[in-house]
């Protein structure tokens, strides 16, 4: 119960930060992208099904004030949480260099879906010029947040009791 009280509190926060500070910190209208660290944070943290609903929720919320469409952000995020739910069982709460892998190659994917969704699909064939100009460049963006909110949603959340943790000398 704790968990999911501090879960809603983190996405209304995370989503607040993406659409209002990080949207003025913007550098030529590319801004970190919050719910996709949320979203694959809890889905390597806790597993697949926990990531798939956290997902679902940033997607949704996503959908409600931004998409044209009601469901397709909601998917596309619930599919990057269940991805990064694939990883739990070699998450180590002490190495950093798995969640940042994984949020950059989840940043990266979701930009290309959509790219490939909502561009590609409407006969604008720049891959190139987005992905040099919009993918790239708000891959290493989140990146850069991600080193500085990623331990604050671990520490947030992360508890021995929880989750069976044993760390990498007990293992």
């Amino acid at each position: 119960m704790k968990r999911n009280i501090i879960l809603f509190f983190v996405i209304i926060i995370g989503f607040v930060l993406q659409t209002t500070l990080f949207q003025t910190l913007s550098f030529g209208n590319i801004s970190p992208n919050i719910l996709i660290i949320i979203t694959a944070s809890y889905g390597f943290m806790f597993g697949k099904h926990y990531g798939m609903s956290v997902g679902f929720i940033c997607g949704f919320l996503m959908d409600i004030f931004f998409g044209d469409v009601l469901g397709f952000y909601a998917l596309i995020y619930l599919y990057i949480g269940a991805a990064n739910g694939f990883f739990h069982s070699i998450f180590f709460q002490e190495d950093i260099k798995l969640p940042l892998l994984l949020i950059a190659v989840s940043d990266f994917c979701y930009s290309f879906v959509c790219y490939v969704l909502l561009y590609l699909l409407r006969s604008r064939f720049h891959l190139l010029y987005y992905l040099k100009s919009v993918i790239v460049p708000e891959m290493v963006y989140t990146i850069f947040i991600t080193v500085f909110l990623y331990p604050c949603i671990l520490l947030l959340n992360w508890t021995r009791a929880d989750t069976g943790y044993h760390s990498q000398q007990e293992r």
